[in-house]
């Protein structure tokens, strides 16, 4: 077999390969093999029909084609290996000579990645924000934990802000009731702002039995939009009260003793968080200065694969998850069609160059993934798809996509490596030493978020 090597552009080449027609001899037997099983011909036992009684009676022609089909994916991959090429999704292969007995000739087109040059990224300067936790935030976050051990007592009195209703709802389109227009039994906080507009408003002032209307516009179901008319029905009110905020509720709400040893651990919590939310700011920052840093050349089919696959993702299951179409999800976002296509496409090539680029860089530093990190990255994975690790385990090698998983793991530990190298200081100033953090845990979360993948979870620290 020859093959040569024609570079189209900087992302896609044209493959030339001829190959003599005896290499072609086991795909050759392989066809009338499989035909053999495939027809019966009177006087001849199934499978034992000659080739020469085949090619009279179907035709040397079907068993050609059934041969080159067969050959051709190995003779593709041999001039791919040749020609060292890294190439990019399928060919587009055309066949430009096949003689009987003599020779076949095929070209075959398809993308490549780009050759990259990683200049120096050690001068890469970013500021992200400082950790600063405030005496209000942690007396916001007691006070949140104060809200969960609220207890609740019936009065007989009008509903105020804050109190816990128990309400029967009825909505009316057209003075229709709607199908899934009637609730019972709902438990209603006054001025949390959740359920309906408006409903505040109609509940304040009544007691236990009271009942009033308003309109508002549907949030969901089946007149998801249109403008209902409600009845609104109380038939319980109860008084919320919170806790003093004392030893006792330390000891009530956490494994503390006293009310400044939980203050001090809401604040040990709260800063913990702000160093990820920095740590991960840091990361996205050093990599947007690194993708500022390289010339990447956009492989146009590579390119419009994504976008597509990204939009399917989002309208197919993201939307269709919060029961969406992708017009509704454009109005609530307030975006035209055309921004939210540039904006698709923009993500896209962030996507592609931020994998060019790390992977270029996890070749120049000979950087390696132990089994033991592979594992670690899987166990996040299983644990943002909402599967167990075994299951994880077993779809990923199912699916053939352990090389992927690995892919990930060496692109964070890249990122992570760039980082290091990078100056990052803090509004105050501050030089900022990350390494405390887990660089590429973190990493590892702001490189999948970058490319569209589902890693992107959220793994913050629990506050």
């Amino acid at each position: 077999m020859k093959s040569a090597v024609e570079t189209l552009n900087p992302t896609r080449v044209r493959l030339t390969v001829e190959v003599p027609f005896e290499e072609l001899k086991p795909s050759l037997d392989a066809a009338y093999k499989k035909i053999n099983q495939q027809v019966t011909v009177k006087g001849f036992r199934q499978g034992k029909i000659p080739a020469r009684v085949i090619d009279q009676r179907f035709g040397r022609g079907a068993v050609l084609e059934e041969a080159v089909n067969d050959a051709l994916p190995k003779f593709y991959t041999e001039a791919v290996n040749e020609g060292e090429l890294n190439v990019l999704g399928q060919p587009d292969v055309d066949i430009t000579e096949l003689k009987d007995g003599e020779l076949l000739a095929f070209t075959a087109e398809v993308d490549i990645r780009p050759a990259l040059e990683i200049p120096d990224y050690s001068g890469i300067e970013v500021e992200v924000d400082a950790v600063e936790v405030s005496d209000e935030d942690v007396e916001k976050s007691v006070e949140q934990l104060r809200e969960r051990f609220a207890s609740t007592t019936p009065v007989e009195r009008a509903a105020e802000d804050g109190d816990v209703l128990t309400l029967n709802l009825e909505a009316k389109v057209d003075g229709e009731v709607l199908e899934d227009g009637v609730a019972q039994g709902v438990t209603y906080t006054v001025g949390s702002g959740e359920l309906l507009d408006g409903i505040d408003d109609a509940v304040k002032g009544l007691e236990a039995g009271g009942e009033a209307t308003f309109t508002s516009e549907l949030k969901g179901g089946s007149a998801e939009g249109k403008e209902a008319e409600v009845k609104v029905e109380v038939t319980e009110v109860k008084s919320r009260e919170l806790p003093a905020l004392d030893d006792e509720f330390a000891q009530l709400a956490s494994e503390f003793d006293t009310l400044e040893e939980l203050k001090a651990d809401s604040r040990k919590r709260l800063e913990d968080m702000k160093r990820y939310d920095q740590a991960t700011q840091a990361q996205e920052k050093v990599l947007d200065e690194l993708l500022k840093l390289v010339e990447v050349p956009m492989p146009e089919k590579l390119l419009a694969d994504e976008i597509q696959t990204r939009k399917h993702n989002l309208e197919h299951h993201q939307l269709g998850q919060m029961g969406l179409d992708l017009a509704k999800y454009l109005e609530i976002q307030g975006k035209t069609e055309e921004e939210f296509d540039a904006e698709t496409k923009e993500q896209a090539e962030k996507g592609i160059k931020t994998q060019f680029i790390l992977d270029e860089l996890v070749n120049k530093e000979k950087l390696n993934v132990s089994q033991e990190e592979l594992t670690e990255h899987l166990m996040r994975r299983a644990q943002s798809s909402g599967m167990s690790p075994d299951q994880f385990a077993q779809a990923v090698v199912e699916g053939g996509q352990v090389p992927m998983l690995v892919g990930e793991v060496a692109r964070g530990k890249a990122l992570a490596v760039v980082v290091e190298a990078a100056t990052v200081k803090d509004t105050n100033g501050e030089v900022i030493d990350l390494e405390d953090e887990d660089e590429t845990e973190v990493a590892e979360t702001v490189v999948a978020e970058a490319e569209g993948t589902d890693a992107a979870a959220d793994e913050k620290p629990e506050a």
